[in-house]
């Protein structure tokens, strides 16, 4: 396809993610007016910052007066699964992908974009991706504004009905390769299963869910590399 028909198609398969991005975006712009930050703020936060955990962490040190030292040391935790998936995207990228564009491309890793992504076939053509960023960035930036603006008005049980708008949608992303693959269908399971069980040990269950997630990934896909390896394509 040429540079224009993957970006109209990235844009299509990019809808329903900034349909869901809007949804939960909404829900955390009603926790940045409770830290006392503008629409101008929420819009410019979420626009530079693709990360809802990220920006909630954010937002809470805000709220707590805290430093930028800690700023700094909260997003990071919560935020450093992105530096996994950055280097899984960045093989699906072909050798002669400039470096502009896999600046750009690291700027909008989110885990939806990296599902529909890592999930195209061959090397990911730059500009499907940017499809997906120009559907999905500025529903999430939006939204966050009209949290902070509406969120005092509509009733808090619509609101969590919009925050699990985005786990429906991503479901959607990871079933179709699951019922393709066994053992692909394995390693969500267990990783639904893990999960679970990290949330009620209490030792593990202290951790930020940020760290427990990379910590499963490691483990996870780590053990299915080892005893399942893919066969590399020419």
């Amino acid at each position: 396809m040429t540079k224009k028909q993957e970006f109209i198609t990235g844009f299509k398969d990019g809808i329903p993610i900034g349909l869901g991005y809007f949804a939960v975006s909404f829900a955390l712009g009603i926790a940045m007016k409770n830290a006392g930050l503008t629409w101008i703020d929420g819009f410019f936060m979420s626009l530079l910052n693709l990360a809802s955990a990220g920006e909630y962490a954010g937002t809470q040190v805000i709220l707590a007066s805290g430093s930028y030292l800690q700023m700094i040391l909260m997003t990071a935790i919560a935020n450093a699964r992105y530096m996994l998936m950055s280097c899984s995207l960045s093989q699906k990228l072909s050798t002669e992908t400039p470096t502009k564009h896999r600046l750009l491309i690291g700027y909008a890793i989110t885990d939806e974009l990296f599902g529909i992504a890592i999930n195209r076939k061959g090397y990911l053509e730059p500009f499907y991706f940017y499809g997906g960023m120009a559907a999905s960035v500025l529903p999430w930036a939006v939204g966050t504004s009209c949290g902070i603006v509406m969120g005092n008005i509509l009733p808090s049980a619509l609101v969590s009905a919009l925050s699990v708008a985005l786990y429906g949608m991503f479901l959607a992303i990871i079933i179709p390769p699951a019922k393709k693959n066994k053992v692909v269908l394995v390693l969500v399971i267990l990783s639904f299963l893990a999960s679970y069980v990290c949330t009620i040990i209490p030792i593990l269950s202290s951790i930020s869910s940020g760290t427990r997630i990379i910590i499963l990934t490691i483990l996870l896909a780590g053990s299915a590399a080892f005893l399942k390896p893919i066969k590399e394509e020419a």
